[in-house]
This record gives structure tokens, sequence and C-alpha cells, in this order.
């Protein structure tokens, strides 16, 4: 084993990162528009938000990630495969994230909104000063949760030719022939993502006065 290839799986580490922090960020943007739609008083809306959460968690993520590299290129989109990648791990998180959200706004207390009108707060002042930061803070352990999950669900790209951390590994296990190795260097590299993604979490809650069970 050398600093060589432990660069290269480290080039890997960083496209897995890319591809987490980007699906993850723009899941959120998805995710709190598809929250939106659940929580809609409109039931076309409501049942669209529902469907959506409902078929991209109910679809498993590597199923989700062949469906997308295969059936795109049929509809004459030639896409790479680090692009088919980023679409299903945006879709499949987004649509755990709005969940996760819709189940922060649900629970916060009636009487705090009850309290916003009486003291002649309006639904948009409510939302962004009361339910929004409240539902921020009731969820983000479990934002927190989800953005590791798909950090490490990522490694499933590696089936439609995207060069990440697993997929180095693979290829670096073949052409060396140490497997044991390669892999346990990837697991620690996925290790000290994950222990990155903790203390990113922790340090945002504290930042919003959350403090540790």
């Amino acid at each position: 084993m050398t600093w060589e290839l432990v660069v290269l799986l480290g080039w890997g580490a960083v496209m897995t990162a890319a591809l987490s922090i980007v699906s993850i960020t723009v899941g959120l943007a998805i995710g709190v528009l598809i929250c939106a739609a659940s929580l809609s008083r409109v039931a076309p809306l409501k049942w669209f938000g529902r469907v959506y959460v409902s078929f991209f968690r109910g679809v498993p993520l590597l199923v989700l990630l062949l469906l997308i590299y295969h059936v795109l290129p049929q509809l004459g989109l030639d896409v790479p495969g680090v692009v088919a990648a980023l679409i299903g791990l945006t879709l499949c998180t987004s649509a755990y994230q709005a969940e996760t959200l819709r189940g922060g706004f649900v629970n916060v207390a009636p009487g705090l909104m009850e309290a916003g009108r009486m003291v002649g707060l309006n639904a948009r002042q409510i939302l962004l000063r009361i339910r929004a930061p409240i539902a921020l803070r009731l969820t983000l352990p479990a934002l927190v949760n989800e953005a590791i999950m798909i950090l490490k669900a990522s490694s499933l790209v590696s089936v439609v030719g995207v060069g990440d951390l697993t997929r180095t590994a693979q290829n670096l296990a073949s052409s060396t022939f140490l497997p044991l190795e390669m892999f346990a260097v990837a697991g620690a590299y996925y290790l000290l993502l994950n222990i990155v993604v903790g203390y990113g979490g922790s340090g945002l809650g504290r930042l919003l006065g959350l403090r540790p069970a």
C-alpha cells in the first residue's frame, strides 16, 4: 500500500463528497417545496406531494439510478453517469427530507401559532418567525442523519460508472490485487466524511440554540 494509492482513493472521496453535497443541498430545496405541497390545503398539490414522497421513498436507490441511467437515453436525453447519479440521489433525498420537514411542521404546537396571531402577526410572519424556525430545530437531527445516510448510499453510483470512492476502490483492488487494503482505506474515508457531517450538524445545532439530548 503506497501513498499514491491513498491519494487516488482520496480523489474518489472528493467525488463522493461533491456528489453528496450537491444532491443534499438541491434535495433540501426540492424537499421544502414538496413539504409545502404536502401541507397545502389545495387537494391536487397535497396529492402530488404525498405521491412524490411515497414513490421516491418506495423505489430502492439502486433501481432508481439504473432506471434514470437507462431510461433517459431512450427519451433522447443522453446524460453522463455523473448527471444520472446526481438526479437519482437528489430525488431520493428530497423525498426523505420533505417527509422529515413535514413531520416537523406538523409537530409545532398550535398554541405558539395562536400566540403569534394574538400579538398581531400575519400568516407569513407566523411561518417565518415561528413555524419554520421551530420546525427546523425539531428536524435538524433527522436531516443530519439523512445527510449521513445519503453520503453512504452514494456508494451505489458506482453502478452507473461514476468514479466515486467505491468505484475507485474497486478499480484499484482489481489492478493491485490488494482488495483488503483498498476497501479498508475506502471505509476510513467514508468514516471521516461522516464524522465531518456529524460535527457540522452539531455545530449548526449549537448555532440554532439546540442542546444535545
